[in-house]
């Protein structure tokens, strides 16, 4: 394993698989993975700018403190693109911190995820009817700043063995 941490982004709207795979794929590496913080601060969809603002701090601040505990390779279940991207559809607004806290993280590779599995209510995702629209902005949100990404779609089996051949293929890299 190299010396620097592999950072590993999943990346996609809501109930796509990403927090399953990031689990997953941390107890198959031997390593940690990064949470979705605002899991951790919100239970509802009505929040504010300094609600925003926290979790983007927060997001990326517990990447930092997860890279010293990485084995190798670290998997992060979002980033604060996404936090952007919800702020943007909830309060009509980005605060520009929210780009500074972007650009302070460079991931080693960022896995799209497809909203081709079951769309799983959780009391905090609401956008079940909007997944291909929601799905759309993520991709336009990589395109736009030119980062290059995996697709990961199908079944569990299919999408886990996607990432492994990805990582192994691209990153030298496997459990």
């Amino acid at each position: 394993m190299p010396s620097k941490p592999i950072l590993i982004c999943f990346y996609g709207s809501e109930s796509t698989g990403k927090s399953i795979m990031a689990n997953k794929m941390a107890k198959l590496f031997k390593t940690v993975c990064v949470p979705e913080v605002a899991r951790e601060i919100v239970n509802t969809n009505s929040f504010n700018r300094e609600d925003i603002i926290t979790i983007g701090r927060l997001q990326t601040e517990r990447v930092f403190e997860k890279l010293k505990q990485a084995n190798g390779i670290l998997f992060c279940d979002t980033d604060v693109i996404t936090t952007q991207v919800y702020s943007r559809k909830y309060l009509k607004v980005v605060p520009p911190i929210l780009y500074q806290f972007e650009n302070m993280i460079r991931y080693d590779h960022y896995f799209l995820f497809e909203p081709d599995v079951p769309w799983v209510a959780d009391g905090l995702r609401d956008l079940g009817n909007e997944r291909e629209n929601m799905h759309n902005l993520f991709k336009e949100e990589l395109e736009k700043r030119i980062i290059h990404y995996t697709i990961v779609k199908g079944n569990w089996e299919e999408r886990e063995a996607i990432i492994l051949n990805i990582l192994q293929e691209k990153h030298d890299i496997k459990p």
